[in-house]
C-alpha cells in the first residue's frame, strides 16, 4: 500500500515529496536484512548501547511499519513498532543514518459496542470491528464460563465497554475491556475488569488462561515496564518482560502448554525459546544456556515441562531468565498473567467493585436500550478519553 503525500512528518521532522509505504514485517525478516535492503551500515546497530540493541529483538512478524523513500527509493526514515508504546526510528543523518527509539503516537477512545448475534460471536464481532485483538480478549475472558458454540443463540446480544488505542487508523495492541455482557439463550452474563482481573456480577473472579512460573525460587531482578529509566544513560526505555536472577544451569519450565514456534539465537536475547499458546498468547524465554533434548519448532510441550536451562547468552550482565508474555504479538506484563491463589475481595474492595459494576452495568443498559429503540443489529459509540482524543507524546 503506497500513498503519495507532499509532507511526511515523523518525530517533528518533515520530508517533502516523500513516498510513504505502509508494510507488514514478514515472518523470518531481520533488522540486518532491512539494513541490507536499504544499504544501511551495520555500525548503526552496533553504535547503540547494549540495552537498546536488545530491544531490537522485539520486532515481531505481522507488525505494520512505515518507510519514507525518496524518488530513487533511498530510505529517508522508518518507523518500526516494538510494542504498544515504543518504536524503532531510523533516519538519514548527514551523509549516513542513525537509529533511536521514540514513543508511538496513538489516539485512545472509549468504545461502547452492541451486536445481535447472527452467525457466531467471532464472525459477527470481526465483521463489525475488524479487531482481532478485541475478539480474542473477549473470548479468552469468558473462556471458562461460557461455551459460545453451544449456549449463544441467534439473536442473543453482546455488549462491550472497552478502551482502544489507534495508530494511523489501525488498532494498536490489545483492547482493554472494562465491562461486557454476553447473553446465553437471552440470559445476561456480566463481566467487569477490576485491578487487572475479571469478575462476574457477584464479585467472583473469572479465571481465564493463566500461566505458571517458569522458574522456581528465583529472585525478580527486573520487572516489566513500558518506560523503565536506563540506570546509566538516563533515557526512558521499555523492558518487555520479567528478569529472574538464577544460577547458570537452573531448570526453566514451560509456563503453559503449547507449541514451540522458535528455538535458536535471537539478537541480544541470545538463546531463545518461544512457545505459542491458545488465545493468541506467546511466551518467550531468553538468555538461555542450553535447550532440553528434543526442543524444536513444532514440538508440543506441556505446562511445567523442562525446556531449557538458565544462562547468560546474548546481551546479558549475568545469569538470568528473561521471561516475556505476548497477547496477539503485543507485550504484556507476565506477572498479571501468572496463576495466583484466588482471594476474596476484602470489604473495601467489595464496596469499590460494587460501585464500579453498578455504574458500568447501567451504561451497558443504556446502550442496549438505544439499540432496541433504533431497531439496529449493531451499534458502536466512540468516546474520547477524558473528554478528548489523546496521543502519547
Amino acid at each position: 500500500m503506497k500513498s503519495y503525500i507532499l509532507i511526511f512528518c515523523i518525530s517533528l521532522q518533515c520530508i517533502f515529496g516523500a513516498v510513504v509505504n505502509n508494510q507488514t514485517w514478514e515472518s523470518g525478516s531481520t533488522l540486518f536484512g532491512f539494513f541490507q535492503k536499504y544499504n544501511i551500515p551495520a555500525s548503526v546497530y552496533y553504535d547503540l548501547p547494549a540495552e537498546d540493541r536488545e530491544l531490537t529483538s522485539e520486532i515481531y512478524a505481522g507488525v505494520r511499519y512505515y518507510t519514507a523513500l525518496d524518488d530513487d527509493n533511498n530510505l529517508l526514515q522508518a518507523l518500526i513498532p516494538i510494542g504498544d508504546g515504543m518504536q524503532i526510528h531510523i533516519f538519514r543523518y548527514k551523509n549516513g543514518y542513525k537509529m533511536d527509539f521514540t514513543p508511538v503516537t496513538y489516539f485512545e477512545n472509549e468504545q461502547r459496542l452492541v451486536i445481535s448475534v447472527q452467525r457466531s460471536i467471532y464472525q459477527d464481532l470481526m465483521e463489525v470491528t475488524d479487531d482481532q485483538g478485541l475478539v480474542n480478549e473477549l473470548l479468552n475472558a469468558y473462556k471458562n464460563s461460557i461455551s459460545f458454540n453451544r449456549t449463544v443463540l441467534k439473536g442473543d446480544k453482546v455488549a462491550l465497554i472497552y478502551n482502544r488505542k489507534y495508530r494511523l487508523g489501525k488498532p494498536l495492541g490489545n483492547a482493554q475491556i472494562k465491562a461486557a455482557m454476553v447473553e446465553t439463550n437471552k440470559k445476561p452474563n456480566y463481566l467487569f475488569a477490576y485491578n487487572g482481573r475479571y469478575y462476574d456480577i457477584k464479585g467472583k473472579e473469572i479465571e481465564g488462561f493463566l500461566l505458571s512460573l517458569p522458574i522456581s525460587g528465583a529472585r525478580i531482578s527486573s520487572k516489566f515496564s513500558l518506560g523503565r529509566k536506563h540506570p546509566i544513560l538516563g533515557f526512558v526505555r521499555p523492558h518487555y518482560g520479567v528478569d529472574y536472577a538464577a544460577p547458570k544451569g537452573t531448570i526453566v519450565s514451560a509456563a503453559g502448554s503449547g507449541t514451540i514456534v522458535f528455538v535458536g539465537q535471537k539478537g541480544g536475547y541470545g538463546n531463545v525459546i518461544e512457545v505459542r499458546h491458545e488465545n493468541g498468547i506467546k511466551t518467550v524465554y531468553a538468555h538461555l544456556n542450553s535447550f532440553a533434548p528434543g526442543m524444536k519448532t513444532g514440538k508440543y510441550v506441556k505446562k511445567g515441562q523442562y525446556i531449557a536451562k538458565v544462562g547468560s547468552t546474548g546481551l546479558s550482565t549475568g545469569p538470568h531468565l528473561h521471561f516475556g508474555v505476548y497477547k496477539n504479538n503485543q507485550p504484556v506484563n507476565p506477572l498479571g498473567n501468572i496463576k495466583a491463589a484466588t482471594k476474596e475481595l476484602d470489604k473495601e474492595h467489595k464496596e469499590q467493585f460494587a460501585n464500579l459494576s453498578d455504574d458500568l452495568k447501567g451504561q451497558i443498559g443504556t446502550i442496549l436500550a438505544q439499540v432496541q429503540e433504533e431497531q439496529k443489529e449493531s451499534i458502536i459509540v466512540s468516546l474520547p478519553i477524558d473528554g478528548f482524543t489523546k496521543g502519547m507524546q
